[in-house]
Parts: C-alpha cells; structure tokens; sequence
C-alpha cells in the first residue's frame, strides 16, 4: 500500500476514539455512520488513517467540513518508529469543557520539491510514496494523452514534473486552461521513476487543485527575459530560476556568517540606524528628519515652514531628536564602544549612503558585516578577515550545490573553480606602495592615472589580482592617511595608516578594514585635520580615555560578497529590492 509522509498530519485511532471520530461524518435526514465494534476493530487495527490538507493547520474535527481534503491510508509497517510518540500529541482530544482552550498543533517542517530531490539518489528512495507537493506553475503542456505540468516550490532550482492523465481529479481545470504558467496549485501523486533524462523521478498525479488563478498577463513566461527587464519586476523575479538561485545562495551565506562569527566568540551587536555622526567624514548620508511633513499634509506643505535660526540656517533643535540625524553609512563606530566591553563582537545590517551613482557597483542601501576586535593590530584583522571569506564561501560550495551548478552553466564558467581557489589557496599581502610599483610597471593603459597618494579604483584592483596574480586573492595593507577615514591608526612613517583592503577576482576589493587609532591625542588631533566636530564624537573618544585598548575591524558589503559567490556582474540583482538613484519602485 502507499505511502504519504510529511507535511501529512497522522492519526493513530483505537476503536473506541475511532467511534468517536467516525461519528462526526453525517448526512442529512439520516443517523450517524454506525460501525460494529468488532468490525471496526479488524478494519483499524492494520491501518492509519492520514489527512493531507490543502489547507495547513486545520484541527481533525474541523477538517471533515472542508470540501478540498486528500484522505490516504497508509500500512502501519511503514510509519517511522517516531510517529508512535506522535499519536498522543495529534490524537483528538476527549471532551472539553466550555471554557477551556483547544491545543495549538505542534509545527512541523513542510516536505519541499528539495527533500524530494535534493538527496544522493535524487528521490529514487521515494519512489512509490504518495506525496503532496505545493507550488507555482512554471510551464504546462498539455498533449492528447497526457499532460506535463512543471511545479516549483522556490527550494531549488529543480522543478518536479507532474504527469497528469485525464482521469486524474482536477484534469478539466487543466485541460480548459485555467491552470497556467505563475497559478498556484496543489497536487497530490505517486512517485515514480521518471522517462524522460532530465529526472530521475516525477510524480504521477492522482489529483490536482488551483489555489490560486494567475492572470494572463503574467508577465513571466517560459522565454527567457532580461535582467533589466526583471529588475522592473522586483516583486515576481524570485520565482525565475537565476533569482531563485541568488536567494538561497545568500541566504545561506548570511547563515554561514553567523555561524562562522558565533563558532569563534563573537557577540552580535545590533547597531542603530540612525544616527547622528558620519562614520566615512565623507558627508553622503541621508537625512532622517520631521521637520517636512511625513504624511499625506507633505505635498502641500511649504518651504518656509521649516523652523529655521536667526542666521537663516535650518534649526535643527526643533527636529525630532534636538539635532541633524541621518541614515546611518556604517555601524562600525557603535561595535567598537562593545568591542571595548566584549572583546570581540560584530554587526550585520543594513546602511545607507546617499551617493548619486548609477554604476553596477552601488547602491543607496546595501547591508554590511563589520566585526571589531579589542587586543587586535592589523595582522589579527587580516588573518579574520581571510578565515571568514574561506569559511562561508566553502559553506555555500557544500551546501548549494544545485545552485553552484546552475551559476557555473548560466552565469560565469568556472565559478566553482575561482571560488574553490580562494578556500584552497593562501592568502598574499602587499603593501600599497608595491602595488603602485606594480601598477606602473604594467604594460597596460588604464583609464584613471597611477601615482602614489592615489585611491585604488576597480579596474586597478582587478589588474593586480586577476592578472598579476593569475587570480588569486590578496590583501593591499598600509595605503596613504589621506584618502582613509579618520579613525585608522597612523603607522609610524607619518604617511600612512594601518589600513588594508581585501581583494578578489571579478569584483576587487571586497572587504576593507583597519587598526583603529587607539591613541586619544592622535584622534583628536586627526579630526582636527579634517576640520570634523569633535562634540559629534564625543562618546567616540571617550572609549580612548577609558581603558583604551588596540582594536581592529573591517567592513564587507554584503551584496558585493553575494556578487562574488554567484558571478551576477550588477549589483541590483545581488539585493531583493534595490535602492538606487530614482528608484524605490517596490
């Protein structure tokens, strides 16, 4: 006899409660279904009764009032030696009082297209299993005998192949058009060995439903369609393979940046949003203010009604937090006050710049992992900062597989080579000055000028590490103190900072981090050399005056590592929703 597994929920039922089960199922103008005892108990005693929902988290008694409910019955033999234990939690509950609460059904992990597929045999240990499968509709053809629906649940990038015959239940939606490319459905079948070559198994539909219609001008059909295109389809582009693929890939890489943080110590810290001091000095921020109306009065509002000073000048006391606050570009300043408390902590989340670029390298909000380390120097940065690049790219190499595969056919040809190099490979170093050496000795014409003093552009960052060394990843350490941020450590030349960037194949530098000046008289004097206030840091140098310690950090945009994992060459298709220059469509 078949067999259904999860998500179906069992029932276990003993004559006596099966009575009671059975006796919910009435018919009008006629008495309850009346079963002998004996009979009942030969005819339940080999047997388990499993409902599969169409729709999750129903209660047994409630579910004989829906019209949509699968029913299978399965051997006893083949429950799995757990589900002895689950009897007593999803058997029916003996009377209640009037009063008393009804118990929440335990949560169970849904069975996914993935769990089907995604093993070592490729759901041949599956065949023969009566299963559910719930998706969207990808491609359907429908042929004089037969009819071919591709099903995708968003898990991989595998679709399952649901071979439908017309005396299936739910064929004449199929067969009259109603079910499309992008509906919704819900189809139960048996696992069978596949004929074609692109599977192993496929399903042999004994029943489908449409959950929900989808409209002929879904604008995602079999034909594949452009990456700029899907980008003005923010909202329906997760569902296209490639968009799929990049979804789980980063998800999985923000797990395993979590993991590889918590494995070794750290603390994660959540750092605010707003604030109201510029980590960079560079003054791109966005202004998070009350002072123009937020609300629908805004488009009537006038200019000159903002509060303004006897100089003419905005009056930021009488803004929502008593001073000028913005969007924050980095919580990197906000980790060290922790570092200085925890030793080692890090922040994941997202910050703002408002930098009017239109590149494929830039957007208005991205996300960034910056940890901090107290008792640290420069060589503790780059060493952490190597081990968490190997650490979560050798985590997605393991663990996605199928999408690693897609990304190498469609994307970029040989990504699992370049990404296996850098988790196999030792990392270099070089200092700034070497790599301006080595830049104007190249027999090559760039499109920014090289000198020393100058801030490494990309194409200068990919010359050195996809040519002059043949692919492999390095990190650029002690670059000039005038073109990095205020905080890093002076080295003791004068001229530069304990400041390194590291870079990779593809994208150049994606990582950047530094020593931070733990030293309160060459802070102060350093903000006085880029004319800063230092009232805005206050909090900032107090951490120097009180148990000051040697700390290092860096920064990684995350998008930019999604960008290096996956080969996808624009950066607004490394984010779900990307905020650029005049767009914040979604």
């Amino acid at each position: 006899m078949a067999a259904a597994i999860a998500p179906a929920t069992s029932l276990r039922l003993k004559p006596i409660s099966a009575i009671r089960f059975l006796s919910v199922y009435t018919r009008p103008n006629r008495g309850k279904l009346t079963i002998s005892p004996k009979s009942l108990t030969t005819f339940f005693r080999p047997l388990v009764l499993r409902h599969t929902y169409t729709r999750p988290f129903l209660s047994p008694v409630s579910l004989v009032h829906r019209r949509r409910s699968f029913c299978t019955l399965v051997s006893a033999g083949d429950l799995s030696p757990g589900e002895d234990a689950e009897k007593a939690r999803t058997e029916p509950a003996e009377t209640q009082s009037v009063g008393e609460g009804e118990k929440v059904r335990e949560f169970r992990k849904r069975l996914r297209i993935n769990d089907i597929k995604g093993g070592p045999d490729e759901g041949l240990d599956r065949l023969g299993q009566t299963l559910v499968v719930k998706g969207w509709v990808r491609t359907t053809r429908v042929q004089s005998t037969v009819t071919f629906i591709e099903v995708n649940d968003g898990s991989c990038v595998s679709n399952m192949q649901c071979v439908m015959s017309p005396d299936a239940e739910g064929y004449d939606e199929v067969k009259s058009g109603l079910i499309t490319t992008g509906a919704s459905v819900c189809v139960q079948g048996i696992i069978v060995p596949s004929q074609g070559s692109k599977q192993k198994v496929e399903m042999n539909v004994r029943k489908i439903d449409m959950v929900g219609k989808s409209d002929p001008s879904y604008p995602i059909q079999k034909k594949r369609a452009s990456r700029e295109f899907l980008r003005i389809q923010a909202h329906l582009r997760p569902r296209t393979n490639t968009f799929g693929a990049i979804a789980r890939v980063r998800n999985a890489l923000a797990y395993a940046t979590h993991k590889f943080f918590q494995e070794n110590g750290f603390v994660w810290i959540s750092s605010p949003i707003i604030t109201a001091s510029d980590c960079e000095g560079a003054g791109e921020q966005f202004c998070a203010t009350t002072l123009i109306p937020s609300s629908h009065e805004a488009t009537d509002s006038r200019v000159d009604a903002i509060p303004q000073t006897k100089e003419g000048l905005i009056d930021w006391t009488q803004d929502f937090f008593g001073k000028r606050a913005s969007l924050t570009v980095s919580g990197q300043l906000n980790a060290e006050t922790y570092a200085t408390a925890l030793t080692d902590v890090y922040t994941f989340g997202p910050t703002f710049r408002a930098e009017n670029s239109n590149t494929s390298r830039h957007l208005a909000e991205f996300w960034m992992i910056e940890p901090e380390l107290a008792f640290a120097d420069l060589n503790d940065d780059m060493a952490c900062a190597t081990a968490y690049l190997q650490y979560v790219v050798k985590y997605i190499l393991e663990n996605c597989k199928e999408d690693m595969d897609f990304f190498n056919t469609w994307i970029e040809k040989g990504i699992i080579n370049r990404l296996s190099d850098v988790v196999e490979k030792d990392f270099l170093q070089l200092t700034y000055t070497d790599a301006i050496k080595l830049l104007l000795k190249a027999n090559k014409k760039f499109e920014f000028p090289v000198k020393w003093g100058c801030d490494l552009q990309s194409e200068h960052e990919r010359y050195i590490t996809e040519q002059a060394f043949g692919g492999r990843p390095l990190i650029i350490r002690d670059y000039p103190k005038e073109i990095k941020a205020f905080y890093m450590r002076q080295n003791d030349d004068e001229k530069t900072v304990a400041a390194m960037d590291l870079l990779v194949p593809r994208v150049g530098e994606l990582i950047g981090g530094s020593q931070r000046e733990e030293r309160l008289e060459y802070l102060e004097a350093r903000l006085d050399d880029l004319k800063l206030d230092k009232e805005s840091y206050w909090w900032y140098l107090d951490l120097r005056r009180y148990g000051s310690v040697p700390h290092a950090g860096f920064g990684l945009g995350f998008e930019r590592l999604v960008q290096f994992a996956t080969g996808i060459d624009n950066i607004r298709d490394a984010i779900p929703f990307p905020r650029t220059p005049g767009s914040a469509e979604f």
